[in-house]
């Protein structure tokens, strides 16, 4: 669908401009990817996950609503925690926040479709542990290009080259002299304007007039510094790809390769000439520190080792014409000077690895006139830095351009294989959770419920100690049961069973039928009588759940003791007659079944787990409901054994016996 950012629900004029921050929202938004969405300026995980469903509501024309109690929606939260456990990654536990309870059969058959291939898959653990090192691709904020700038005379130019560059600096300019200006203090400038073609201007400036639609090249490090931030992502990616079998997006050794040809601050690795040039105009001036050693060096050992006698006549001759030591260099240690110098230079060279023009530029940095101590011309050094600097520059533009058309090239197929990655977890955690709770793929059909070898996994016992429970109702249904029996676990399997099958995910039993509801109403046991507000609230709201009720399922523990139990049971039994009459699927646990059957209307199904008795003070039951029966209570179970298990008189038996016949 064409997808306008206002019209997702829950998103108003400023969050949809946070949203167009991004690359690409509108398709962030359509595959469901939170951590993208969350991405954007001033939009939090929780928020990004309710705004990508609120686009699967839209997309559904889902008008939500399934979990229409508390207790429903604390059991979704409940249930969604199981199966987020078992994701490896940030963006897996977000994602499937997004997948929720609907009671529209599209939205539904989507998820499912989704849960059934994540399970036909399973999960390979090499690629498991390798998602591990695989986050959500992050976009650099922070950069900042200082050697290149544009120049344009335009100031609408000048205004859409701001907005498309904003790591580089733009100035406005009138004419070749300010663009001469310009390039003293940058390394590139580009100008903007066809004008400037063919302009003799000193400095490296280049005429791009259509600099606008190659950002690649005019700021390849936007390029670089996105895949040097998310190189170790990719690189996992890969891994997961390659371990699991997937079909990547790209040819992974292409991106490997070009990986390796990036370092971690974004700069080029791999360049031996690159590197040569960075080297040299680095360590200039220490090594010419090192040639002026080494020439005086080899001077002194001159001088050590050879007798330099000078008669008067010559001496008096040199003090005449002011000659100092340079000229006694000159005349009696020529040679070793030269030799020295010589030394001086070829240090410089060989230590920098300069090459031909390099060298000549560098030998000259130490004058054939003898001098002592030797010194290098600071003026041709800082010369032949400035040339190396500007060499290595020119350099490094070239291979950062070269580099960032081949990544930019691999971006959108990149961005591609991490979200393939991330969403494979998505698949995994939903293959653990089923593989852990040995759960099946339901069935939505009908107006009841048919669960077998469910087990409920909220109870806090391990989960391969739960006993398995079958159970199924259609229509109304009343359960009942002895204290601590399991009714409340009962009802709370057929809630999750219920809100799991309508997320599409598999469900804790061997097989499962539940039926194609909208909304999903569970009431929790009140603690004590209500008052007269409370109660008469209650009544509406009942009232209001008859309405329609062919869509709900209903599950209600215990409603009587909102009042006294005389008058529960006369008010459950109307409830249940209109449930019954309009159609609903609903089971509410009673300690009052009997007295709730009596006042029914219709033949309403009473349905009980069975106590078998007591054990060392300890309550055994068969865990699951048995059809048409009217469970015993914990009372007549001690009654009855205290009949059986007394050897006093008569009348003490007949006691007991009396009692047992009030049941």
């Amino acid at each position: 669908m064409d997808l306008e950012l206002e019209d997702v629900p829950g998103v108003g004029e400023k969050t949809a401009a946070a949203l167009r921050e991004l690359d690409d929202p509108e398709a962030a938004l359509e595959r469901g990817d939170v951590a993208a969405v969350a991405a954007a300026p001033g939009v939090s995980e929780g928020r990004a996950a309710r705004i990508v469903q609120g686009v699967v509501r839209q997309r559904h024309d889902d008008p939500g609503g399934f979990l229409a109690t508390d207790r429903a929606a604390e059991l979704y939260d409940r249930a969604l925690s199981l199966v987020t456990e078992f994701a490896v990654t940030d963006y897996a536990a977000k994602r499937l926040r997004t997948f929720y309870p609907s009671g529209v059969a599209s939205r539904v058959d989507e998820a499912q479709e989704l849960a059934e291939r994540a399970i036909e898959k399973g999960v390979d653990e090499a690629a498991r542990e390798h998602l591990a090192d695989v986050e959500a691709l992050s976009r650099p904020s922070d950069v900042r290009v200082r050697d290149r700038c544009l120049a344009t005379t335009d100031a609408e130019t000048y205004s859409a080259a701001r907005d498309a560059f904003p790591e580089l600096s733009v100035e406005v300019v009138e004419d070749a002299r300010d663009l001469s200006e310009l390039a003293r203090g940058y390394s590139t400038v580009v100008a903007l304007d066809e004008e400037f073609a063919g302009v003799a201007v000193e400095g490296d400036v280049q005429v791009e007039p259509k600099a606008l639609e190659k950002p690649a090249e005019i700021v390849p490090e936007r390029v670089l510094s996105f895949f040097a931030a998310n190189r170790d992502s990719l690189a996992a990616a890969t891994r997961v790809h390659r371990a699991a079998g997937m079909d990547p997006p790209l040819d992974l050794d292409t991106l490997e390769d070009a990986l390796a040809r990036l370092e971690g601050d974004g700069s080029v690795a791999g360049d031996e000439e690159l590197d040569r040039l960075a080297n040299a105009a680095d360590d200039l001036d220490a090594v010419a520190s090192q040639a002026e050693d080494v020439a005086n060096d080899r001077l002194r050992e001159a001088l050590a080792e050879k007798d330099v006698t000078i008669e008067g006549s010559d001496l008096l001759s040199l003090v005449e014409r002011g000659a100092g030591v340079d000229s006694l260099l000159s005349r009696e240690l020529g040679d070793e000077y030269a030799e020295a110098v010589a030394a001086a230079r070829e240090h410089v060279v060989s230590e920098l690895d300069l090459r031909e023009g390099e060298a000549d530029r560098a030998r000259r940095a130490f004058p054939d006139e003898p001098t002592y101590p030797v010194e290098r011309d600071p003026e041709v050094v800082t010369r032949l830095r400035e040339e190396l600097q500007a060499e290595r520059d020119r350099r490094a533009a070239k291979r950062k351009r070269e580099l960032a058309a081949d990544l930019a090239d691999l971006r959108p197929a990149a961005a591609d294989l991490v979200h393939a990655a991330l969403e494979r977890d998505v698949e995994y955690a939903i293959a653990r959770f089923a593989d852990e709770y040995d759960c099946t793929l339901p069935t939505r059909e009908g107006t009841g419920f048919d669960i077998e070898a469910g087990r409920s996994p909220l109870l806090d016992v391990p989960f391969d100690e739960v006993d398995p429970v079958d159970y199924g109702v259609d229509g109304v249904a009343l359960l009942s049961g002895v204290n601590s029996g399991g009714k409340t676990s009962t009802l709370d399997l057929v809630a999750v069973v219920t809100v799991l099958a309508h997320m599409g995910m598999p469900v804790p039993a061997e097989s499962a039928r539940v039926p194609a509801v909208e909304e999903l109403h569970y009431y929790a046991k009140t603690q004590g009588t209500l008052d007269a507000g409370a109660f008469e609230s209650t009544l509406r709201d009942f009232r209001d759940l008859t309405a329609g009720a062919d869509r709900k399922l209903v599950l209600v523990d215990e409603l009587e003791s909102i009042t006294e139990p005389g008058a529960s049971a006369k008010i459950i039994a109307g409830i249940l007659e209109s449930l019954h009459e309009s159609g609903a699927s609903a089971v509410f646990v009673s300690h009052l079944a009997g007295e709730i059957r009596e006042n029914c209307g219709f033949d309403v199904t009473v349905d009980g787990i069975r106590a078998l008795g007591l054990e060392d003070g300890e309550l055994v039951v068969e865990r699951s409901p048995v059809k048409d029966h009217l469970a015993r209570s914990t009372p007549e179970l001690i009654v009855e054994k205290l009949a059986e298990g007394e050897d006093g008189a008569a009348g003490e038996r007949a006691f007991y016996d009396r009692l047992l016949e009030k049941f």
